[in-house]
């Protein structure tokens, strides 16, 4: 299978767990900035963590997954191609290696994650990756095409209607959310968005 025209970001679970860095990262995507991927076992670790965190039933979280899935048509990784590669890959952490052998088989220029230390840069290098964390994954972003990022964030929060929030409300979530450094450049462009 060919790799992905565009910069491709492998989504781990942890960023697909909040919404707002969820929400960021397939709106940036669907902007046409990046190709986002990942599997339908990292869709599953990201479900079951929030279910089990929100105290809610299985399937509580399936229209939201749906709804990622309908804006990323091009989502998902084959788990058969993963499988077939994890027996040879080794990370600090096991159970993240479905993580890297998803990177490898979809093509990823890059894992996109919060947890930097359990993909070393040794781990990664010799299959051409690199681990980046959201905040710095979107602001590399900015740096390419601030005016499509800004475009497709406007957007998000356009689509937040139960409340709607005013720019300021919005940043801020930004912030509760980690994304500190991409607050700050949104900070600057609050009239934008």
């Amino acid at each position: 299978m060919a790799g992905h025209a565009r910069y491709t970001a492998l989504l781990d679970a942890c960023v697909l767990y909040p919404i707002v860095v969820c929400d960021a990262l397939i709106s940036v995507s669907v902007a046409g900035l990046f190709a986002a991927k990942w599997t339908s076992a990292i869709e599953a670790e990201w479900m079951r963590s929030l279910e089990r965190d929100r105290g809610r039933p299985p399937g509580s979280f399936e229209r939201r997954r749906d709804l990622m899935r309908q804006a990323t048509p091009d989502w998902e990784v084959d788990a058969g191609a993963c499988a077939r590669l994890e027996p040879a890959l080794r990370l600090p952490d096991s159970g993240d290696v479905h993580v890297l052998a998803a990177a490898i088989a979809g093509h990823a220029d890059c894992i996109v994650t919060c947890n930097l230390k359990d993909f070393p840069a040794t781990a990664l290098a010799p299959h051409g990756l690199e681990a980046v964390h959201p905040d710095d994954f979107l602001v590399a972003q900015m740096d390419l095409d601030e005016l499509a990022v800004l475009s497709a964030l406007k957007d998000m929060r356009r689509r937040m209607r139960n409340p709607a929030l005013t720019a300021e409300v919005f940043v801020e979530r930004f912030v509760r959310s980690g994304l500190v450094a991409t607050s700050t450049r949104l900070q600057r462009a609050i009239e934008l968005i």
